[in-house]
């Protein structure tokens, strides 16, 4: 369980005040039901958070670092289809299916603490108040509404034929949703081509091909769309 220092303890209640799912939440509830029930776990870069038929009894506030969201195959490769960093919710899609079975992977990205919180504090009456109980479950709704949509987005991406369709789609999506040709993209290369499902190489080669066809610039993780005007799709944009 959490250890209730009294600086440290108001920080971190501030932390999950800014939540989507705590927001509604007075901080004094926060430090009287949730902070107790809460219990800190860090993970180095590179370690396996949960695997693929792994059950979730417990879902967590990103505190620090990041998380890679996979699905891995049998011949080694895998496709990553999100990354949650800083003040995101990880697990509460699983706590509430019926089995609370993953069939995903999730892997720290980078030296990450996770704050958990047990399953049941959701899902049933007694851990805390009925009354925060029922504002915490309200805002899951919204933000389990509004991965979905993102998964959407995934799967309009993967919808695509050919390498170039795909990023063109996938930049066109973020442009729109920064409302400018210019942005930075949350990958790497290599997760890019991890989300994109396609070879590295061959993504690197198609976008120094768009590069030289006047079609894109970029440097690293930032992309410019140079025909995003004429280009322009009509996506809604993407939830934060």
């Amino acid at each position: 369980m959490y250890s209730r220092k009294e600086g440290a303890s108001v920080d971190l209640v501030k932390v999950i005040k800014n939540n989507i799912l705590f927001c509604d939440l007075p901080e004094d509830i926060i430090r009287q039901e949730l902070l107790p029930l809460s219990t800190r776990q860090p993970y180095r870069k590179g370690a396996g958070i949960i695997e693929p038929g792994d059950r979730m009894e417990q879902f967590g506030l990103i505190l620090s670092g990041s998380i890679h969201l996979m699905h891995l195959y049998p011949s080694g490769k895998y496709s990553l289809f999100n990354i949650l960093g800083e003040n995101k919710v990880f697990g509460a899609d699983l706590v509430c299916t019926g089995t609370q079975i993953s069939r995903y992977s999730a892997q720290a990205a980078r030296t990450s603490v996770i704050l958990y919180f047990p399953s049941d504090m959701l899902l049933m009456p007694g851990m805390i108040s009925e009354i925060s109980r029922e504002k915490i479950r309200a805002r899951l709704l919204t933000l389990i509404s509004n991965e979905n949509i993102k998964k959407e987005y995934h799967i309009a991406i993967l919808s695509q034929t050919g390498i170039r369709n795909r990023i063109l789609t996938y930049l066109t999506m973020q442009a729109d949703k920064k409302q400018s040709p210019a942005f930075e993209i949350p990958f790497s290369r290599e997760g890019m081509a991890a989300y994109l499902c396609m070879n590295r190489s061959a993504l690197s080669h198609e976008l120094s091909r768009m590069q030289q066809e006047g079609i894109i610039s970029f440097r690293k993780n930032r992309f410019t769309l140079l025909n995003w005007e004429e280009s322009e799709k009509a996506w809604v944009n993407l939830d934060d």
